[in-house]
């Protein structure tokens, strides 16, 4: 609306709306500008008084006591899972936990533990630590712990009471396979320091391997140290850096773990977020230890964060080539922030990028769907990138290897045998009647072993269903709902006899992949981590890809050069 100037009395002329003055359209659009900057924050002030609000109207009025420790930590919980699920709330009694996952270390007896009905079970013993020098052994029972009984106790809070402040004392009463009556330990917990290099050594003449189970903060100097022995002892042409099924950790060690192979100065990752203040440019700030040796790195499914930076700078850097399968793709970082009392919010702060400007992030929190799901990102956003010498690489889903190898995907009766603790029990089992074993490079699971593998699965009447018979007791089940099972109930019954398992048979045919897991279960007893995975390396077959591929230099240096952009030309090579 246009304004009309004062008459010659200094009087306003007469107006359609004479409740408007002008000054007030100021007010209002200073006023509605406000609004909308402020909306954000009125609307988080508003809701922190409302949940403030609902706490006190709880605490007078609830027809019961409230616990409001638990009651707020289930409504910090609920609402930070409308995030990612790497923001996540750290109270005070679960800072212990989160130590040891950054950094290796806690104070308890050096074991890990499982539920067995109403009781915990040592699942694994670390090497010359306190339950080690102890003498439990895998597979014993846990009935009390200081004369108080855990029966039907959480497994969580089991972990709580044998974890505790070094040179403080436990005793555990334990109940072992073979022996009629309970034994009683006393322990003496102390730091327990996690290693996250378990294992290293040569698997051929020429190729050694490493592998890093964790980013911990010593991951740096033991890859380092393995690194440098094996160089310095064996004399290896090629290694192999395993990080399959390393879900991640600190990423600074990320970046030195990189740096042990490049130049210094090198771009590893950076990361973007919110606040300017908080992105960064990570180099290698620290001396290579060899820049020439041929590099393959494993990945899978369950590589994630720290090792998909790894392995993706590797990969853009063209200094190493990656087997296996396409990693996890978290490409989120998290800082932890202190929000009083002991407590702590790991909040995702950022995202990073390695080196070629792809990021690996796989699945989009920031657009959830109508239910609460998240997908993947979708291929009209994803993005091809070079890397140094050229290769063409994408982003938005994690890490894809130069060479894929798919893992083994087990037969229903040995996920069966896996999961029902069946290989754990026998193990126990032949552990009770064997002192010794062969050490892990000569150790073999024998036909008579298997054997009496299977004779124990008949003395405990295992029994176990295939996918193929639930399916059918699904459809037959349906069928006879919609009353349709009458008209094919011959077929029925032919496919029912058709597709019935039988438990020689089928352990027979997978013998193969039984023994592999019993051979790893057995050697866990005796050699510990390490010797698990040392006895799995000659059968494992993307071991077997990597250390074709570092032997054939030509087809190691055509995948990094993208002269070998197809998986017909790297298996004839290799092959």
């Amino acid at each position: 609306m246009k304004f009309k100037p004062m008459n010659q009395k200094g009087v306003l002329p007469k107006r359609r709306f004479p409740w408007i003055f002008p000054g007030l359209f100021v007010v209002v659009f200073s006023l509605g500008f406000l609004a909308v900057h402020e909306s954000h924050n009125f609307k988080i002030a508003k809701n922190l008084e409302i949940f403030t609000n609902t706490i006190r109207e709880l605490n007078l009025y609830y027809v019961d006591t409230i616990q409001p420790d638990k009651l707020v930590k289930s409504g910090i919980d609920a609402m930070l899972n409308t995030l990612d699920p790497y923001t996540v709330y750290i109270p005070e009694s679960e800072m212990a936990n989160f130590r040891f996952m950054t950094t290796g270390q806690y104070g308890g007896i050096g074991s890990l533990i499982r539920k067995e009905g109403d009781y915990a079970v040592i699942s694994e013993l670390y090497k010359n630590f306190p339950a080690d020098k102890a003498g439990l052994k895998v597979g014993d029972k846990i009935i009390k712990i200081d004369d108080i009984s855990i029966k039907g106790l959480p497994l969580d809070k089991v972990s709580e009471r044998l974890k505790g402040i070094p040179n403080t004392n436990v005793i555990l009463t334990i109940s072992r396979y073979g022996i009629d009556k309970p034994l009683v330990k006393e322990i003496t917990r102390n730091k327990i320091s996690i290693s996250s290099v378990p294992y290293y050594g040569m698997i051929d003449d020429e190729t050694g391997y490493i592998r890093l189970v964790n980013f911990t903060s010593s991951a740096y100097k033991e890859v380092r140290e393995a690194l440098t022995d094996l160089l310095k002892k064996d004399h290896p042409q090629s290694v192999i850096l395993d990080l399959r099924g390393n879900p991640g950790g600190l990423l600074l060690q990320a970046v030195d773990i990189v740096s042990l192979f490049v130049e210094k100065g090198q771009e590893v990752v950076s990361t973007r977020g919110k606040i300017a203040d908080f992105d960064h440019t990570y180099v290698t700030k620290l001396n290579p230890v060899d820049t020439q040796i041929r590099l393959a790195v494993l990945v899978n499914r369950g590589s994630a964060s720290a090792s998909e930076i790894v392995s993706g700078a590797l990969q853009d850097l063209d200094r190493a080539v990656i087997v296996g399968e396409r990693t996890f793709g978290k490409g989120l970082v998290q800082t932890t922030r202190p929000i009083g009392y002991n407590n702590q919010l790991k909040i995702t702060t950022a995202k990073y990028y390695i080196p070629s400007g792809r990021c690996i992030q796989a699945l989009d929190y920031s657009h959830r769907n109508p239910d609460g799901s998240v997908g993947h990102i979708p291929d009209s956003l994803i993005s091809s990138y070079k890397t140094l010498h050229g290769r063409t690489v994408y982003d938005g889903g994690g890490i894809v290897p130069d060479v894929k190898v798919k893992e083994n995907d087990f037969s229903p009766l040995t996920i069966n045998l896996y999961v029902g603790f069946q290989i754990f029990n026998f193990a126990t089992r032949f552990a009770s009647q064997h002192d010794s074993i062969p050490g892990p490079d000569r150790f073999s699971v024998t036909n008579d072993m298997l054997q009496q593998f299977l004779e124990y699965l008949h003395s405990i009447d295992f029994s176990y269903s295939t996918g193929s018979e639930e399916s059918l007791n699904k459809l037959i089940a349906t069928a006879k709902k919609e009353k349709y099972y009458d008209r094919a109930a011959s077929e029925f019954t032919q496919l029912k006899t058709k597709l019935s398992h039988d438990l020689g048979t089928d352990f027979e045919m997978h013998r193969d992949e039984i023994s592999q897991l019993l051979k790893s279960e057995i050697l866990g007893r005796y050699y510990y981590q390490s010797g698990r995975i040392q006895g799995s390396l000659p059968k494992d077959k993307i071991v077997g890809k990597a250390a074709g591929v570092l032997e054939n230099k030509d087809t190691y240096k055509g995948i990094l050069e993208g002269n070998m952009n197809t998986e017909e030309k790297i298996s004839a090579a290799i092959h």
